[in-house]
């Protein structure tokens, strides 16, 4: 009985074999897409990369100072505080726990306006990227095609990598990023 399972067994994966299952499994094409690498690669990807950062070291310029401020202030007040009065000392100590609780509040303004600029630039970067993968997916007959890092992927041959092919069409088609249109739709929030 054993022996029978066996030769039914070989029997039937023979039959898939013979009746056309191993072309039809050579006829799925698979790709892969690495969109870290699209944004740290392509003209667009690093011209985004470049306003972020040119926005982040402005933000952190500005809060530089004000910190730098706040500080010169303190020492001031340290300095004057033994032939101040009680009033004038306590009135300044109020000043500088305002500018402190300013300088914090600022400080949140920034990393949510930071955050989202960075979000909505990348979102952009993506959703181009999207499309023109759709599209070289359709051209070149892609049964599926994987973001790399998200879809979970954790082993693909680099003969199914088409990130390179994406970012050279990328670059070709689009233009390069704009700043302008970047930092005006910030302003419009």
């Amino acid at each position: 009985m054993n022996m029978m399972k066996r030769i039914l067994a070989v029997g039937a994966i023979s039959f898939f074999f013979l009746t056309g299952m191993s072309s039809a499994a050579d006829a799925v094409k698979i790709g892969v897409v690495d969109f870290q690498k699209i944004l740290e690669v392509s003209s667009a990807g690093k011209a985004a990369q470049a306003e972020i950062n040119k926005q982040g070291k402005q933000m952190e310029t500005d809060l530089k100072d004000r910190g730098t401020e706040i500080e010169e202030i303190e020492k001031k007040i340290e300095r004057e505080s033994p032939v101040m009065s009680k009033d004038i000392r306590e009135e300044k100590q109020r000043e500088i726990r305002i500018k402190i609780g300013d300088f914090k509040a600022l400080q949140q303004k920034y990393m949510e306006d930071f955050k989202a600029l960075e979000n909505r630039i990348i979102s952009k970067i993506q959703k181009e990227v999207v499309e023109l993968v759709q599209d070289i997916g359709k051209k070149e007959s892609y049964t599926l095609v994987v973001e790399k890092r998200t879809g979970g992927v954790v082993y693909a041959p680099l003969s199914i990598d088409i990130t390179d092919a994406v970012i050279q069409s990328y670059n070709s088609q689009s233009p390069k990023f704009d700043e302008t249109s970047a930092v005006t739709e910030k302003k419009k929030k």
